[in-house]
């Protein structure tokens, strides 16, 4: 209390974030000390607030009486909506921003945001000097027809908020024009060799980088997957179940999460795909809006937060994602419902001030691994007999292995087909005139 720096500092993070609670009368290792003076102390708390945050905050503050007699003063800091709320004092001003359970001050990006937010506006709203006659949207005119039925109306651009009554495009319109001029605005997609980014002999088996409209990054992005992807399949007993790497579903929406909520503000960074042997990361510029952490939180229970509202809302008249925002859910309850999904497996989300990041695991590689191990195991001594009899007889019969070896002709057959497949034995020609190879 006798030095409000730290309490204020939190104040300003409060209000310039979603709200927030502070408490006096509970010291540091959580013992109740109590407020002896409730009134003057309040009234210091509250000159304080005026003296040092600009604006002045909406604040409420309750007395909370105790049973053991002491007296407890909360500060309920609301949301405010003329933000930056300024912190003056040290001989500095600054905004500060609330991150996991700290109060940090607000970095170039954040601030301007603050800015978007005190003016009730949104990045993604904002106009810029780009003139829609000079810009093309047939990927946009093409989503919109096969989502709807119908040909884009010239009247629902300007509803949508991509162009304004000038002709001048928003920048959430000059991010859907085919030929998109934001040039951070762009989706880098590689396939590591193994399980990091060290690579071995050959660091990327297969790589990309995509720009132009957010619809043919999403599409070109989805694309890039499915290509770098293996699809395992069983037998039923009439059909066939199919057991994707990665669940498709998830990999859509998290790819999406990722080009409509990132933060545009943060120049210099575009949207990443890495995949490894054992898992998918999808990685977006810019944390939770709210400054949360998303591994400290209950996804289940977050509220739908647009940080780009203009998109959001065409990316739900497209559908690509519904309005009440549930996409983590989505993730989450696809990879659930996998045919070859395991307790385990499921996506795993990590946030911090700077990025977003959703994993998602091959839901193979436990599969893959396991068949790798068997591939590279030392041969068993029915192994050794079977490529030595071919060895002297390229042309024997798995009749005549049989009747050498004194075994069951199934045991024959699951022994070569090994071998085959570890790439021991070779089968050259027919079945009836060809013969075996040992490699």
């Amino acid at each position: 209390m006798k030095k409000p720096t730290s309490w204020l500092k939190s104040v300003s993070a409060f209000a310039n974030g979603s709200g927030g609670v502070l408490v006096f009368g509970i010291a540091d290792d959580d013992t109740v000390t109590g407020i002896e003076d409730v009134k003057t102390t309040s009234e210091y708390i509250s000159q304080k607030i005026k003296e040092r945050i600009d604006p002045f905050p909406e604040v409420n503050m309750r007395i909370h009486r105790m049973e053991e007699g002491k007296n407890l003063l909360t500060i309920e800091v609301l949301k405010g909506q003329e933000t930056p709320y300024y912190y003056r004092g040290d001989g500095s001003t600054e905004a500060f921003v609330r991150i996991g359970n700290e109060s940090v001050v607000a970095n170039v990006a954040e601030l301007k945001r603050l800015v978007l937010r005190g003016k009730n506006s949104s990045f993604d709203s904002l106009m810029t000097d780009y003139d829609f006659k000079d810009y093309s949207f047939s990927k946009l005119r093409e989503r919109f027809k096969e989502w709807n039925g119908t040909s884009m109306p010239e009247k629902s651009f300007e509803s949508f908020g991509i162009v304004d009554e000038k002709g001048k495009l928003t920048t959430a319109g000059a991010l859907l024009a085919d030929n998109c001029p934001i040039r951070y605005s762009r989706l880098f997609c590689t396939h590591w060799n193994g399980l990091d980014k060290s690579g071995g002999q050959v660091d990327a088996l297969d790589s990309a980088e995509y720009s132009g409209s957010l619809i043919m990054l999403l599409n070109e992005g989805v694309g890039f997957v499915k290509r770098n992807m293996k699809v395992l399949w069983k037998k039923t007993a009439n059909s066939r179940i199919e057991m994707p790497d990665f669940c498709e579903r998830s990999v859509f929406e998290s790819l999406v999460n990722g080009l409509i909520h990132r933060d545009y503000l943060v120049n210099g960074s575009e949207v990443h795909i890495d995949i490894f042997d054992d898992r998918l990361v999808i990685y977006s510029p810019g944390g939770m809006p709210d400054g949360t952490k998303i591994q400290e939180r209950n996804i289940d229970t977050i509220p739908s937060t647009r940080r780009n509202p203009v998109l959001a809302d065409i990316f739900g008249r497209l559908g690509y994602m519904e309005r009440q925002g549930s996409g983590l859910n989505k993730i989450r309850e696809a990879y659930e419902n996998a045919a070859n999904y395991e307790p385990g497996m499921e996506p795993e989300f990590y946030s911090d001030r700077v990025m977003f990041m959703v994993t998602l695991k091959n839901l193979n590689y436990k599969n893959k691994a396991l068949k790798d191990e068997a591939l590279n195991r030392a041969l068993n001594e029915n192994e050794e007999k079977v490529l030595k009899l071919i060895q002297k007889n390229p042309q024997i019969t798995q009749n005549e292995i049989k009747e050498q070896l004194q075994i069951a002709r199934s045991h024959v057959q699951k022994i070569m087909k090994s071998l085959v497949e570890r790439g021991m034995l070779e089968r050259i020609g027919s079945k009836k005139t060809g013969y075996w190879k040992v490699k």
